[in-house]
């Protein structure tokens, strides 16, 4: 059955994706995106959708767009760690004000449900993985906390104005599309740009740091699971989403391949991530069906005179 849904932030790396795969299902698709933070610099579209050029904080112009959508997929946001310490203003702006005028509008218009991007940053340093969502936060940038105001906000508009809501942590969303460049662009996009250039990949500190990285179309399928209105395990709930397993910088150079150099180690990041999905699995029914080195590959295997 048809049913209408908002993606904000659809323009960009995930929520192009999110709208790709509604708008194959038959759905209606309205999409709110101001353009301003676009992975790779640029802005995907798809002419099954229809698009609308607000700010999420701009309730006036917005509020109606949400009217008689099912569910609403809220990704649009000050989306890299980066950005954020350049302007922090502008972060709590879009990420803190913005999400709070995302459920006000929908509660105003009657949505059912709110699916919320949030991150795995939100765990810090003091918590050592695997990462439970029961886990305290230590948050370390205006990125982080601005992005779990969000989760509280999900919270209390799920307690107290039966806005059911979503809340996904996600853990280094990796694939098509994603952000290429900036100083905290995801690895492997940068490791693949620069091998691509022939350009050696830069590898910060020893490499041994290692990470948990999830597929932007196994994460699709998080979101799609959690707008399921008959799944009522998930209300109110906050979930990892990431593979489970991790590797280390090292490991993504060599299944990579070419030339490196390595460039020093900055201070604050955390050293291993690893997300427990345990949650996930028992109450939305999801696992990750790619894995890195399977998608590395496949790019490897697809690449020119290769």
């Amino acid at each position: 059955m048809k049913k209408k849904y908002v993606v904000t932030g659809g323009c960009g790396f995930i929520g192009s994706h999110i709208v790709d795969k509604l708008v194959e299902q038959g759905h209606e698709v309205v999409v709110i995106d101001n353009l301003s933070g676009a992975a790779s610099d640029k802005h995907y579209r798809n002419e099954g959708a229809t698009y609308h050029h607000y700010d999420i904080c701009d309730h006036n112009n917005t509020v109606g767009l949400y009217s008689g959508a099912e569910c609403v997929f809220h990704l649009a946001a000050e989306a890299r760690i980066q950005p954020t310490l350049k302007n922090p203003i502008l972060a709590t702006q879009t990420n803190a004000l913005g999400t709070c005028v995302v459920l006000q509008c929908c509660k105003e218009v009657g949505v059912k449900r709110v699916v919320y991007s949030s991150t795995s940053a939100a765990y810090g340093l003091k918590n050592e993985p695997p990462l439970q969502e029961s886990f305290p936060k230590d948050c370390l940038n205006p990125y982080s906390v601005t992005k779990t105001f969000g989760e509280e906000m999900c919270r209390v508009y799920s307690n107290l104005f039966d806005l059911e809501t979503v809340c996904f942590r996600y853990f280094n969303v990796y694939g098509e599309r994603q952000p290429l460049k900036g100083r905290y662009a995801p690895v492997v996009g940068i490791f693949l740009r620069q091998r691509d250039a022939g350009e050696p990949m830069t590898i910060i500190g020893d490499g041994e740091q290692r990470r948990d990285f999830t597929y932007v179309k196994d994460v699709v399928e998080a979101n799609l699971l959690a707008s399921d209105l008959e799944n009522k395990d998930c209300v109110g709930e906050l979930f990892n989403v990431g593979c489970g397993k991790n590797y280390s910088i090292l490991e993504i150079k060599d299944m990579v391949g070419g030339e490196f150099i390595f460039t020093p180690e900055r201070k604050g990041e955390v050293r291993i991530s690893l997300a427990d999905t345990s949650k996930i699995k028992e109450k939305l029914g999801w696992e990750p069906q790619t894995s890195l080195p399977q998608w590395i590959k496949e790019v490897n295997d697809g690449r020119p005179n290769s």
